[in-house]
């Protein structure tokens, strides 16, 4: 029988006082800004209040939202509207959000302590040289340098799109019919902390915008570049806030490439990155993420999906990079007759963390969904998290959901926390999740090396094809070659000493 849950409005008390306010404050001005109230009620409101306290906020919170606000401040002249719509919304979210610890469900298994011990400063300005960028990756395709946060165009290709076609900065959008579709959907999702600074940190909103019923043949490659950086083991933590909104009107078609590497060596930043994409009906969106940063790096991104009916969006998502890299993905189906395909594979090769939280909501008939989630740990301080939500909800009949997670521990005190999570209220579904963790198994290695195959060969073989599942299914040969040759350069020295 399917259940029903009921909410009551949120009754919020909150006191009232009278502040002596210096001219023009922050709207992230602290407790230490304010003289001490002379006068104090108190009132019940059936809403919560939009302009919190900071006194009953986070001040660490508040200190980083302050310093992102005066970094964009400073260089930002004619500010377009869905811009400012964006950086207004996430700084009254951040008035109310504490930063997160372990005694939080989403970041149980998540430790962003360091974060908070580091010296955050946002990076101002794009890097002044382009001698740093030689390993930035190559395309044929139409593409879009973002280094450091922002759209470098003379790096950059935009020639040979359809007519319709816009992919490139708001802040050169001519089109004041775009400009309006844009304002519709930027930052109508709320999400987490993460979330909101990137809102009020980001100098530009990249928009990627396809007409109805126009298919581009070549897919679109955004390369995100990390120059800026303190040295390894250093408390200097430069935050930059790219932000992409990806627009499909009913009947498009379109192919993203993100991929995002870092500077030389293993430098400390923070890449907070999000991306916003609305697939019209009918339309089509094929995502692939690549994310190689340095192994020093903090890299959080968010993909936040808005499906409308009989649309599709396929994502295929290779991490192996950064000290701590977490990935959320959320997805809505918005429509009947409705496709959703997630494959990722997560590669932890040293002491680092790769998180993977998701999160698939099915409102309507008909909708299906796919999700393979494959990851290997192949350090004794590695880990790797899946936190994989998908809920069907009471119209959602005649669904077909399937979750898959298959973890693989290479060394004894190598770390999986797996949280698969599935919740039907709908009765006519056909639903499924499963969750494997394990070692490479002894039979397997026996039957390669029964046919003469040595021990280090077997465990390759074996290992390779483990990732191969999800590699494979990279829609372009360029991109899934270059991957499939870094993958085997990061195991082939961890393989080697595991046999040895």
């Amino acid at each position: 029988m399917a259940a029903s849950t009921f909410f009551t409005p949120n009754l919020c008390i909150t006191p009232t006082v009278s502040v002596s306010i210096s001219p023009s404050p922050s709207k992230f001005a602290t407790p230490r800004s304010r003289t001490r109230p002379r006068t104090t009620k108190t009132r019940v409101l059936t809403q919560p209040s939009l302009t919190p306290l900071a006194s009953l906020s986070d001040p660490f919170v508040l200190e980083i939202a302050e310093t992102l606000e005066d970094s964009i401040s400073s260089t930002s002249t004619s500010v377009p509207p869905p811009l400012q719509k964006l950086r207004h919304t996430s700084s009254q979210s951040l008035l109310s959000t504490p930063w997160p610890s372990r005694k939080d469900e989403p970041f149980r298994f998540t430790d962003t302590s360091f974060i908070k011990h580091s010296h955050i400063q946002p990076i101002s300005s794009p890097p002044q040289s382009w001698n740093h960028l030689g390993v930035l990756p190559e395309t044929q395709l139409p593409n879009l340098a973002i280094v450091d946060g922002y759209v470098v165009n003379s790096l950059s290709q935009l020639s040979e799109l359809p007519d319709g076609v816009f992919f490139g900065s708001l802040s050169s959008l001519k089109s004041e019919a775009i400009m309006k579709r844009v304002s519709e959907f930027v930052s109508n999702v709320e999400g987490d902390l993460f979330w909101s600074l990137n809102g009020v940190g980001a100098p530009d909103l990249v928009v990627v915008y396809v007409p109805a019923d126009c298919r581009v043949e070549s897919p679109l490659h955004l390369r995100y570049f990390s120059v800026e950086g303190g040295d390894s083991g250093s408390k200097k933590l430069p935050i930059s806030n790219p932000r992409v909104l990806v627009l499909v009107e009913k009947g498009g078609e379109i192919g993203i490439i993100e991929e995002y590497v870092g500077g030389d060596g293993n430098k400390c930043y923070w890449a907070n990155s999000v991306m916003e994409v609305v697939i019209g009906e009918g339309a089509k969106v094929t995502h692939s993420y690549i994310q190689s940063q340095s192994l020093s790096a903090v890299h959080i991104k968010w993909t936040s999906v808005q499906q409308e009916s009989a649309s599709t969006y396929e994502l295929i998502e290779v991490s192996t990079g950064g000290k701590l890299s977490r990935h959320n993905v959320h997805v809505q189906q918005a429509g009947p007759d409705t496709v959703t395909e997630l494959s990722t594979f997560h590669l932890s090769f040293s002491d680092q963390t790769q998180d993977l939280h998701s999160r698939l909501v099915l409102d309507h008939p008909r909708g299906f969904s796919r999700q393979l989630h494959k990851c290997i740990v192949a350090h004794s301080q590695g880990q790797a998290v899946f936190d994989g939500n998908i809920k069907v909800n009471r119209f959602a009949q005649q669904t077909d959901a399937g979750q898959l997670t298959r973890s693989l521990l290479l060394e004894p005190r190598a770390t999986v926390n797996v949280k698969p999570n599935l919740q039907i209220i709908a009765d006519d579904v056909k639903c499924s999740h499963g969750a494997a963790i394990s070692d490479l198994e002894e039979n397997q290695l026996f039957y390669f090396q029964a046919r003469g195959i040595d021990l280090e060969t077997a465990r390759k073989a074996l290992v390779f094809s483990f990732g191969a599942e999800v590699i494979e299914r990279l829609p372009y040969t360029s991109i899934r070659k270059k991957v499939e040759s870094h993958i085997k350069e990061l195991l082939n020295p961890v393989l080697k000493g595991s046999t040895s």
